[in-house]
C-alpha cells in the first residue's frame, strides 16, 4: 500500500523528535523554508526524491524501511542530535572533477562517435552525462567527478566549454559547423587518441554500454529520453544535478537491475 502524504508526515514528525531537532533545524539541515517542513509534516505538500534522501541523512532511517507499512520508530535512532545541526552535512559523496579523466572520457566518446551525423553539442552532453551517472550507480564511485545541472535541453557539465576551449588551443579536438536537416550543427573532431591507461577497465565498460545504446539517436530523442531519468525529474530547473538519485531509477533507466520492462526510447 502506497503512503499517503499524511502518513509520511507523521513519521518525519516523529523522527525529527526522536531526533530532539526543532522544525527550523531540521528545515535549515535539508535547505527548505520552515513553512515548508511544516506544510510536509502536516500532509499538506508531498516529499520529492531528493527531500527524502536528505531527510534520510539528517533522521537517520532507511528510505526503504520508512516507506514500508510495518515502520516503527524504535530507540536505534539517536535521541540526541549534534550540538550545531545546522552543519548537518546532507551531501552522501561530493564530485570532485577530474579534468584529465574527464578530458580522455571526451576524446574516447568521440573517437567512437564523432563520425555519427547526429553527434553535435547536444548528444555528446547526454553520452556524457549517462557515463557519469550510470557509473556511479553501479560502482558508487565518480567516473569524471563533472557537476551537471538541469538546463532546458537536458543535463550539462560544467565548465563544459572551458575544458574544450583548453583542448582547442592544445590541439586535442577540432570545432566545426556543419548542416544537420537544415540545422547549423556544432561538432567535434578528435585531432588526438584518449590515453586508455586513464580509463579503468570498468569505466571504459559503461562507457561502451552508453554509446552502443544511445549514441544512434537524434538530439530531440536522447534529450527527451534524458528528460525521463530520475535524476532529472528529481532536480529543479538550472540546479545540478544529485548523482545520489540514481538509485530511484526504475526501468530503463536502472543499470543496476534489468527486468523485462522495455521502453521506446
Amino acid at each position: 500500500m502506497e503512503l499517503s502524504q499524511k502518513q509520511i508526515g507523521q513519521r518525519i514528525t516523529e523522527l525529527r523528535k526522536k531526533k530532539g531537532l526543532s522544525q527550523e533545524d531540521l528545515a535549515k539541515s535539508i535547505k527548505i523554508s520552515r513553512p515548508s517542513l511544516t506544510q510536509i509534516e502536516l500532509g499538506n505538500r508531498s516529499v520529492d526524491a531528493l527531500e527524502l534522501l536528505q531527510l534520510s541523512v539528517v533522521l537517520g532511517f532507511s528510505i526503504d524501511d520508512f516507506m514500508s507499512d510495518d515502520f516503527t520508530i524504535n530507540d536505534d535512532v539517536e535521541s540526541k542530535t549534534e550540538e550545531n545541526p545546522k552543519n548537518v552535512d546532507v551531501r552522501i559523496s561530493v564530485p570532485s572533477l577530474n579534468i584529465d579523466k574527464f578530458k580522455n572520457v571526451l576524446l574516447y566518446i568521440l573517437e567512437q562517435c564523432a563520425g555519427k551525423p547526429n553527434v553535435g553539442e547536444t548528444v555528446l552532453n547526454k553520452l556524457l552525462y549517462f557515463s557519469d551517472f550510470n557509473y556511479y550507480e553501479i560502482y558508487e564511485e565518480h567516473l569524471t567527478g563533472a557537476n551537471y545541472r538541469k538546463l532546458p535541453y537536458g543535463p550539462v557539465p560544467q565548465k563544459l566549454d572551458t575544458i574544450i576551449g583548453q583542448m582547442m588551443e592544445k590541439g586535442m579536438i577540432q570545432r566545426i559547423k556543419t548542416q544537420y536537416f537544415n540545422k547549423l550543427q556544432i561538432r567535434y573532431i578528435p585531432l588526438l587518441k584518449a590515453d586508455l591507461t586513464e580509463l579503468k577497465a570498468s569505466e571504459k565498460e559503461v562507457i561502451d554500454k552508453v554509446i552502443e545504446q544511445l549514441s544512434d539517436l537524434s538530439a530531440a530523442a536522447i534529450s527527451n529520453y534524458s528528460h525521463k531519468d530520475m535524476p532529472w525529474l528529481a532536480s529543479k530547473e538550472g540546479e545540478e544535478i544529485s548523482y545520489e538519485l540514481v538509485f530511484y531509477r526504475e526501468a530503463p533507466f536502472s543499470v543496476r537491475n534489468y527486468g523485462d520492462e522495455t521502453e521506446e526510447i
